[in-house]
């Protein structure tokens, strides 16, 4: 199975009355899908999608959320700076780039570990660097959970760290030293997909 045999539809009142419980075999994430997404996006915070199989479309195959976002560099440390603003042009160095926010993002357990939930990645970035998109928007950025397999997930598909160890994010996020981090922030430039 590919996105090629799902459709993408507004994750809705529609579509939560519509279609099969989603289950990403994760349950802060199915909590989320189930009681918060629609409140969320009827408060202009983000919006949800969902991909259906063409073949059930009761069947929700992968559900997001994207949201406005930026990456403010006067909050980075020197090494991770210089990184962000790499591949931008001198003249157009800023303190905040557009970025979009993946809010959250959830495959299926039944496809997982398929390729879909790469695939609907791409369709992702695609989407944000696309001639038609209404905004700017430079950068994608998550806010995985903690866990092996979500980073794993988000390195395979070339994001990276944006504070490189726990302790410079915790300082950032204000934390204290012994907190627990349960969730990391990652970044993708968008950049490299427009050669």
């Amino acid at each position: 199975m590919t996105l090629d045999d799902c459709t993408l539809n507004l994750y809705d009142d529609k579509a939560l009355s519509y279609c099969n419980p989603f289950d990403c075999g994760h349950s802060d994430l199915n909590d989320f899908f189930l009681n918060d997404s629609i409140r969320y996006s009827d408060q202009l915070l983000g919006k949800t999608y969902c991909f259906t199989l063409n073949s059930d479309p009761k069947s929700i195959i992968v559900a997001f959320i994207v949201a406005n976002d930026s990456i403010k560099t006067t909050h980075l440390p020197q090494s991770r700076k210089q990184s962000v603003q790499k591949l931008i042009p001198r003249l157009k160095v800023m303190r905040s780039y557009p970025a979009v926010l993946i809010g959250r993002f959830g495959v299926s357990k039944e496809v997982s570990r398929s390729g879909i939930g790469s695939e609907a990645i791409d369709f992702i970035k695609a989407w944000f660097i696309h001639p038609k998109n209404k905004t700017g928007c430079r950068y994608i950025v998550v806010d995985a959970y903690n866990e092996e397999r979500p980073l794993r997930f988000y390195e395979k598909n070339n994001f990276k760290f944006l504070f490189t160890t726990e302790d410079q994010e915790r300082m950032f996020l204000k934390l204290p030293s012994d907190a627990v981090l349960k969730t990391r922030l990652m970044y993708f430039d968008l950049i490299v997909l427009k050669s």
